[in-house]
């Protein structure tokens, strides 16, 4: 029987699976966008016997967006009378200072679908107005009339006392499946952000539920596996919580691969590592710091980057842990043009799965950053097995832009500066000197600008982790599972994280250990920063070393611990890869290639090279899933893992 890993990009869906024996099963083909489960299906054909499915999907993203043809329900808001406007009132934040034309994002919930209800509870906790179930009723009824079919329930300061949301919930359930409240959700201050998150929630939950419907269903064929989801925090949870609480996978796909970079880094003792997922639509870095992979508790599902950083206010919050990442938009579809005034611009078009590169042959019309490396000699005329790559089309989409070879030497380089953005944005930007990293460089085209990435942020050491097209699925197949629980305004740091254990352990009872977080700030501060909490007496002193490590100062005034939370850990399979071959001499072949010049440089099989092997730049190492570029000045050697380790000579 197989334990099997699922992760449905915007270009390719990727699977590997591992059976007891520890053989490895992999597979990489199109995704199909409008129904992404019948791109899983058709990919695990060839897969006999699965015991448990680990699964990664962009599903809950591209709902929000009004993607793939997915219909969000219409959604009811019960809240706080006086309070029916926070969720369209927001922040004061102006994204765009300057633009007198900016508009907010549409409100989730019409506002003749937001129902105030009467009662009140302090800021302590207490009860000043009692819940009229009156009102209740009413808006659940004229709700009902209205043609909603999810219900969400945000009253103020429930995370401190939610009687109130509870019994609403209670009363909700009877007229409507599909019931999301704020204390079971995102049980923090902040009342906009909260409404935002549980809202969010009671939107994806019929369509998560029926999307692992179907795939429940299509599976039964492969032995009806039991299913886990990669959440945004970097753990695996059940279909339940799956189901429960779906804002948590909102990112669930970018968070796989940094988790198994994580795992990866642990085992050859690297502690401080970049992981950078270069896939075919995207490129996403995030940082794992002394081995604990780095976590952000903000984000704007639906919300603008520019280069890479999130511009607040453009999207709807969600209050929930994530991988810290960074993405750009620079994958091997990445669509290369030219602007009004003629200058060379890379993305933010991609070509996508349906037509992908020009090159594929499959009606694509426009270059993209596979068409420029394919005629830059860089990657083989056959990749992922048995995908033919036609370089004449390719060479017909860049003339139209220019001289081919300059056209696609330039928008490497572009490429490559817009990823280094990226990397410095969660490196410099979070206080990290990334000299002092090692780039885990992964994804269909990472390998390709590994090395040109490096160069450019000033890394000596890269390493390429084995299958690295499919690495994001190999993580997930190793990925703890992990549940996550919240408290705000602890009277007690080691209490109330034991309340919040005992409440976990009692729902998941194979959690063998805890990981905590507290979310603290100065008294006065707006925002708050997220620390680990090993010992609870030394809080202050981890929160002073953050701050002064993010702002490059700290303050004499005393600290406010915001939110605790705490997540049970399930250990995830042990990671065993593919041992290489302990001896033998690879195969050489030579091609024409554009390195940092036009060059006859040496290709290999990645599979032929035996443990401890090193190759000396130029030189393109060839494997079903990726390509390795190593240049001249470095050199690649071959580490038991499997990986592939580089570094400047």
């Amino acid at each position: 029987m197989l334990t099997v890993s699922v992760d449905v990009g915007g270009t390719f869906t990727d699977i590997v699976g591992v059976d007891e024996r520890g053989n490895f099963f992999t597979y990489k083909g199109p995704t199909t966008p409008e129904n992404p489960e019948v791109g899983v299906i058709q990919g695990l054909a060839s897969f006999k016997g699965v015991r448990y499915l680990v699964h990664a999907t962009t599903l809950a993203t591209n709902a929000i967006l009004g993607q793939m043809r997915l219909n969000l329900p219409k959604v009811a808001l019960l809240t706080t009378k006086g309070f029916r406007d926070v969720i369209e009132i927001g922040r004061q934040t102006r994204p765009e200072l300057y633009n007198l034309f900016f508009r907010k994002p549409v409100p989730l919930v019409p506002r003749d679908m937001r129902f105030e209800i009467e009662e009140r509870i302090s800021a302590s906790g207490d009860v000043l107005t009692p819940m009229s179930e009156l009102t209740v009723e009413e808006g659940l009824k004229a709700a009902k009339e209205r043609g909603a079919s999810v219900i969400a329930i945000s009253f103020l300061h429930s995370y401190l006392n939610p009687s109130h949301e509870r019994r609403a919930k209670e009363i909700s359930l009877k007229y409507f499946q599909y019931v999301s409240t704020s204390y079971e959700v995102c049980p923090i201050p902040r009342e906009y952000e909260r409404t935002s998150t549980t809202v969010l929630n009671s939107l994806l939950m019929p369509v998560i539920r029926r999307y692992l419907t179907s795939l429940e269903e299509g599976l039964r064929q492969f032995g009806n596996p039991t299913i886990y989801v990669m959440a945004s925090s970097g753990g695996l949870i059940d279909v339940n919580e799956t189901v429960e609480r779906p804002v948590q996978i909102i990112e669930s796909g970018p968070a796989a691969g940094i988790i198994g970079t994580s795992i990866l880094s642990r085992i050859m003792g690297i502690p401080n590592s970049i992981g950078f997922d270069m896939g075919g639509t995207t490129a996403k870095a995030g940082t794992i710091f002394d081995y604990r992979v780095e976590v952000t508790q903000d984000y704007e599902v639906g919300g603008r980057t520019h280069h890479g950083r999130l511009v607040k206010g453009t999207g709807y919050p969600v209050k929930f842990p994530f991988v810290d990442l960074a993405e750009v938009s620079a994958g091997g579809g990445t669509v290369i043009w030219r602007d009004e005034g003629g200058g060379l611009r890379v993305g933010p078009l991609s070509s996508g799965a349906d037509p992908g590169p020009m090159c594929y042959g499959k009606g694509g019309d426009r270059p993209t950053l596979t068409d420029a490396n394919l005629v830059l000699g860089r990657i083989p005329d056959v990749i992922s097995g048995d995908l033919k790559l036609d370089p004449n089309l390719s060479l017909r989409g860049l003339r139209e832009l220019g001289d081919p070879v300059e056209v696609s030497v330039e928008s490497v380089s572009l490429a490559t500066l817009e990823m280094a953005r990226a990397i410095r944005l969660v490196t410099v930007e979070r206080g990290h000197d990334p000299s002092g990293f090692t780039l885990f460089a992964f994804g269909g085209a990472g390998p390709q600008f590994a090395v040109d990435l490096a160069e450019e942020i000033g890394i000596t050491r890269v390493v390429i982790p084995p299958f690295p097209g499919l690495f994001s699925a190999l993580g997930m197949l190793f990925a703890d599972r992990k549940f996550e629980a919240s408290m705000s305004y602890p009277k007690d740091l080691e209490r109330g994280f034991e309340e919040l254990e005992r409440n976990l352990k009692s729902k998941h009872p194979d959690a063998s250990n805890f990981l905590r977080y507290a979310e603290v700030r100065y008294e006065g501060q707006g925002w708050e920063l997220t620390i680990p909490v090993n010992d609870p007496e030394k809080v202050e002193e981890e929160f002073q070393r953050v701050h002064n490590s993010v702002y490059g100062f700290v303050m004499d005034r005393p600290i406010e611990v915001v939110t605790i939370r705490s997540f049970a850990i399930s250990p995830g399979l042990p990671l065993s890869l593919p041992s290489p071959p302990r001896s033998g001499t690879p195969e050489v072949k030579w091609r024409e290639a554009f390195l940092e010049n036009w060059v006859n440089v040496r290709v290999m099989k990645r599979e032929q090279l035996p443990v401890g092997y090193v190759v000396e730049g130029p030189a393109i190492l060839e494997e079903y899933s990726s390509t390795v570029i190593v240049k001249d000045g470095w050199k690649a050697r071959v580490h038991e893992t499997g990986s592939l380790i580089l570094e400047e000579e």
